[in-house]
C-alpha cells in the first residue's frame, strides 16, 4: 500500500469474562493486538489488499466474509458511502483461537481505521455496535465483552449485550495484569458449546456475589476482596478440561502471590492479576514452568490495564 495518506491504528488484546463475568466483563492489555491501516483509493469500495501473520490461517480478503472488514462495511454502510473507495490491509499481531480476543481486536480495528481515515465523523462509542457485527462475525454472538475494552480501554462491565449498555469500571493503580497463552488452540465456538445449559440456584448466588464483590473492591481499592471475589464456580469448572494442567498453572500463580487466577475468554489462555508489576512478573514465571516442564511451548504477557483502547498510531 502507497503510504501517502495511510493510516493505521492498533487494537488491543483483552481479557474476556475475568473469571466472574461470563460475556459481562472483559479489559485490556498493552500487548499484543492487531494493526490495519487504511487509504483512500479511486477504485470504488472497500477492498482487503493485505493480510498478514497468520501463520496456517487463511483469512478471507472478501470484506462481507471478513472481521475487520465487516465491520468497516457497516460503519460506511451507516454513513451511506459503502461505495467510498478504500484500501485495507491487515496486520495479524495477536495469535489465534488464544482466549485474547483477537477477532474482536480486528474488528475493533477495522472500523476504528476507517473512521479515522473519514475524519472520525462517529465517536469511539458510537463505533461500538459496528465492531460487535464483526464479532459476531467470527464468533456466532453478539457480545461486546471483548471488543468494548479492546475499542474504548479499561475494565468494562456490559448490563445489556444487545442494547450495549456498558460501564467503565475503576481501574486500581497497581492491579497488573499476567496472561500465559500456552500455543494449544480453543476456538471460542467449542469452548461455548460444551457449556452447560442450567446452573444450580447455590452456583448462581455464589457467582453473583463474587461478581457483586469484585466490582466493590474495583471501587475501593480493595485488593483482598478483589482477590476473594476471582472465584468463578460456573464457566471455569466446564472449561479447564479443555486446558492441559490448568488447575497446576492456577495453583502456582497463587503460591506466586497473584490476587487470583481464571481462564481467559474462551481460552486457552490463562490470565492473572497481582498487585504490583513485580509479582505479577514472578507470578508469570511460575505459571510459565508449569507449562514448560510438560512440555509446552508458551507466551507470557504481563501489562497494566489498557486504559486507552485502541489507537491510532500512523
Amino acid at each position: 500500500m502507497n503510504t501517502k495518506n495511510k493510516i493505521t491504528v492498533f487494537a488491543p488484546a483483552t481479557v474476556a469474562n475475568v473469571a466472574v463475568g461470563f460475556d459481562l466483563l472483559g479489559f485490556a492489555l498493552d500487548k499484543p493486538g492487531d494493526e490495519i491501516s487504511v487509504k483512500f483509493i479511486d477504485k470504488p469500495g472497500l477492498v482487503i489488499s493485505t493480510i498478514t501473520g497468520t501463520g496456517n490461517k487463511i483469512l478471507p480478503s472478501d470484506p462481507e466474509k471478513n472481521t475487520a472488514g465487516f465491520s468497516a462495511l457497516c460503519l460506511l454502510r451507516h454513513l451511506g458511502i459503502e461505495n467510498m473507495g478504500i484500501e485495507m490491509e491487515i496486520h495479524k499481531k495477536m495469535p489465534f483461537g488464544s482466549g485474547l480476543g483477537s477477532s474482536a481486536a480486528s474488528a475493533v480495528a477495522g472500523v476504528m481505521a476507517v473512521n479515522e481515515l473519514l475524519g472520525t465523523p462517529l465517536s469511539k462509542q458510537a463505533l461500538l455496535g459496528f465492531a460487535a457485527s464483526g464479532e459476531e462475525l467470527a464468533s456466532g454472538d453478539y457480545h461486546v465483552d471483548n471488543v468494548a475494552p479492546s475499542l474504548l480501554g479499561g475494565i468494562i462491565f456490559t448490563r445489556n449485550n444487545s442494547t450495549l449498555d456498558i460501564h467503565s469500571l475503576p481501574v486500581p493503580t497497581d492491579l497488573v495484569a499476567t496472561v500465559i497463552y500456552p500455543h494449544i488452540e480453543i476456538l471460542t465456538k467449542d469452548a461455548r458449546n460444551i457449556l452447560s445449559k442450567e446452573i444450580s440456584l447455590s452456583k448462581s448466588i455464589q457467582q453473583n456475589g463474587n461478581l457483586g464483590a469484585l466490582i466493590i473492591g474495583l471501587y475501593n481499592n480493595d485488593y483482598d476482596l478483589i482477590s476473594r471475589s476471582l472465584e468463578d464456580v460456573m464457566i471455569e469448572p466446564q472449561r479447564s478440561k479443555l486446558i492441559p494442567h490448568f488447575h497446576d498453572v492456577k495453583n502456582a500463580a497463587k503460591d506466586a502471590g497473584a490476587l487470583g487466577s481464571s481462564i481467559s475468554g474462551a481460552g486457552p489462555s490463562i490470565f492473572a492479576l497481582s498487585k504490583g508489576l513485580s509479582t505479577a512478573k514472578k507470578v508469570g514465571q511460575a505459571m510459565q514452568a508449569i507449562f514448560t516442564k510438560n512440555g509446552i511451548i508458551n507466551e507470557c504477557f504481563v501489562s497494566a490495564i489498557n486504559t486507552e483502547g485502541c489507537k491510532r498510531i500512523l
